[in-house]
């Protein structure tokens, strides 16, 4: 992937696409990536699952959904923001639209057969075709799950020492020790061929030249290997696959455990074979949900899965109680999930009992105070406090606004209920046979009936344009 990326950049295109260029790049290679590509003079046009990246390199995220593109000139972070805003001013703008619609159709089943009130229902009419309606668009379907309650183990879960593994005369891992307790979230970080997923294997129960491997007291553990996906057969279907390897309590929960990885209808019939990246890895962590474990080793669970199904995966294991060891390249996901950091280099290891921050100041000489509680960047970031503050000053206002249009709308309505009780009472008066003869009354009452019409008149005017303000109000 590094020879291949080279080869491009150093073509250095007005116009360059990248489709996933972090695939495959340890953390290492994709921070020279990113420094590149927010340096490099022309248009940069990318697809990335990787949410770092896209904060540190993109400033406009054009977003693919519903069968249309909708832009955002900001970073990732920033449009995930926005996006809930959108959604959210939409859903109110329904909201009021359905009511205006209702109060519409409800004055012209009310008057359609007045005479009087013909050109009035008329005007109705005609404005309830005007309007167009606002179409909601439909929620992204993600996948939910937790992971099995965890059997209890004790206190050390597992540990290796002085553990030796080569490859030929290649020494990759040099009489290391590590122990692992329970409940950490421990990140195996170090660049492209350092070792770690060869220490996942040797973890996992792999073989290894010298050294020992002691498990601690009822150790459970489930491994979702790097080409995990890979290792699914292909002649089955999505369901069968699950239910071979599936002990007998858990056949009747396959359907919904398919479901919540997003396996809906015949989606569960479907071959192996024909599923995509993100598909197979979904299927396969679908599998380690079969049966419970308190120490999940996952080498790169992360390849292939969209950004919402990261999410969901990072909070199943933030919420874990059990042990997790993981590999990944995925910045974001080890700063939300590591509370220990494991560097693997030159066939040693080195342990950092922090977060990632922690980890990286560390590196750099930095003295800090360690951390184990994993830091969201959208929260560190300055720039987003602020957003969220004008978001919020800015959802006040609107709410403050919307108050007083409901209560003005609410005075008009309820001057028009009076208006029109007043009418019918002066019509009944009029109607009245005793005053038949009476033309001075009869004078009088004609005149207040004229002033009362023309009065509603004015309140149905009123009303009309104030409807017609808040459906053209953003």
């Amino acid at each position: 992937m590094r020879i291949a990326l080279a080869k491009l950049l150093l073509q250095r295109p007005n116009v360059l696409l990248l489709d996933e260029p972090t695939n495959h790049l340890d953390i290492e290679a994709r921070n020279w990536l990113e420094e590149y590509l927010c340096s490099y003079p022309f248009s940069v046009m990318l697809v990335s699952h990787d949410r770092f990246f896209l904060d540190k390199v993109c400033s406009r995220i054009a977003e693919v959904w519903n069968h249309s593109i909708s832009d955002y000139y900001c970073n990732y972070t920033g449009y995930l923001l926005q996006r809930d805003e959108r959604v959210n001013a939409l859903r109110e703008a329904k909201r009021r639209q359905d009511e205006e619609i209702e109060k519409l159709e409800d004055f012209i089943r009310r008057f359609r057969y007045k005479s009087d009130k013909a050109a009035l229902v008329q005007s109705r009419v005609k404005q309830l075709e005007k309007i167009e309606r606002i179409v909601i668009p439909p929620e992204r379907k993600k996948i939910r799950f937790q992971f099995p309650e965890p059997p209890k183990s004790g206190r050390v879960m597992m540990e290796l020492v002085g553990v030796s593994k080569c490859y030929g005369s290649l020494r990759v891992l040099d009489q290391v020790s590590l122990t692992i307790e329970k409940g950490e979230k421990i990140a195996l970080v170090g660049h492209n061929g350092a070792g770690k997923s060869t220490l996942m294997k040797i973890l996992s129960g792999g073989e290894f030249q010298s050294g020992s491997r002691l498990d601690g007291h009822n150790v459970v553990i489930d491994y979702f290997a790097q080409d995990q996906a890979e290792a699914l057969e292909g002649s089955k279907s999505a369901y069968d696959e699950l239910y071979s390897d599936a002990p007998y309590d858990m056949v009747p929960r396959l359907r919904d455990l398919l479901g919540a990885f997003l396996f809906s209808g015949d989606d569960i019939h479907k071959k192996v074979s024909v599923l995509s990246g993100g598909e197979r890895n979904r299927l396969a962590l679908a599998k380690m949900l079969l049966r419970p474990a308190n120490l999940l080793l996952m080498d790169e669970p992360t390849n292939h899965l969209d950004l919402f199904s990261k999410d969901m995966l990072l909070d199943a294991l933030r919420t874990f109680p059990g042990t997790v060891v993981f590999v990944s390249h995925d910045r974001h996901f080890i700063d939300g999930l590591a509370t220990r950091v494991v560097e693997v280099e030159a066939g040693g290891l080195t342990s950092y009992h922090g977060d990632y921050e922690y980890f990286l100041a560390k590196k750099q000489g930095v003295e800090v105070v360690s951390s184990l509680s994993p830091l969201d960047p959208r929260t560190a970031n300055p720039d987003v406090k602020e957003e969220r503050l004008k978001q919020r000053e800015g959802d006040k206002q609107r709410q403050k606004e919307e108050r007083s249009r409901q209560k003005r709308l609410a005075e008009i309505e309820a001057a028009i209920g009076r208006a029109e009780t007043m009418l019918k009472e002066l019509e009944e008066k009029l109607a009245d046979q005793s005053l038949a003869s009476d033309y001075a009354a009869l004078q009088k009452l004609g005149a207040e009936h004229s002033a009362a019409e023309a009065e509603l008149a004015g309140l149905y005017e009123e009303w009309e344009q104030f409807l017609s303000n808040v459906q053209s109000s953003p």
